[in-house]
């Protein structure tokens, strides 16, 4: 490094024609050395350092509409899925009133059919009584012409004696003949 800087300090001290030098006043010679590297730097510079923001912005935009359709897609979803929940929420709702009036319905229906069941048992039972009572009017109706007749028959077989018998017997054989020639 000292060779470096003993070969500037060597060559300031080479006198020109006064047009071309070095200068070796650092403070001097800095800014317009930085100037000039600046220049050049953003002469040359500026078309690569463009093309690079160009590139940056390029990624940044394409980087934000990307987000938006993804965004705007994860929106559309949302309001999809909105959507589906709502309508799963109404057919849930209208499934539990429709399973509650079918509920009511079938209860109904059961208690109607348990109602008309009671009635035909009730029918049945009536009918039953009424034939029960029918069968037992009969059989006393029986049982006392029975007893009537066979109190008849003792009547008749005491008071009657074989004379009486006879003349009965001819009496009602003359009835039965008058009735056969009228109907002949």
């Amino acid at each position: 490094m000292k060779n470096v800087t003993d070969s500037v300090v060597y060559l300031g001290h080479w006198s020109s024609a006064g047009s071309f030098g070095f200068n070796t006043d650092i403070l001097a010679t800095n800014p317009i050395n930085l100037s000039v590297v600046l220049g050049v730097l953003i002469f040359f510079g500026k078309g690569v350092l463009n093309d690079l923001l160009d590139n940056r912005k390029q990624k940044i935009l394409n980087s934000i509409r990307n987000s938006e359709e993804l965004r705007e897609g994860a929106i559309e979803q949302l309001e999809n899925v909105r959507a589906r929940l709502r309508q799963v929420e109404m057919e849930a709702n209208q499934f539990r009133v429709t399973g509650y009036s079918e509920i009511e319905q079938e209860k109904l229906n059961l208690i109607n059919s348990t109602y008309k069941t009671l009635e035909q048992l009730e029918n049945y039972k009536n009918e039953t009584i009424r034939f029960e009572q029918q069968r037992t009017i009969n059989q006393v109706r029986q049982l006392v012409f029975q007893q009537a007749l066979q109190g008849a028959l003792g009547t008749l077989n005491s008071c009657l004696n074989n004379e009486i018998h006879l003349r009965t017997i001819s009496a009602n054989i003359g009835m039965f003949g008058a009735m056969k020639e009228i109907t002949d």
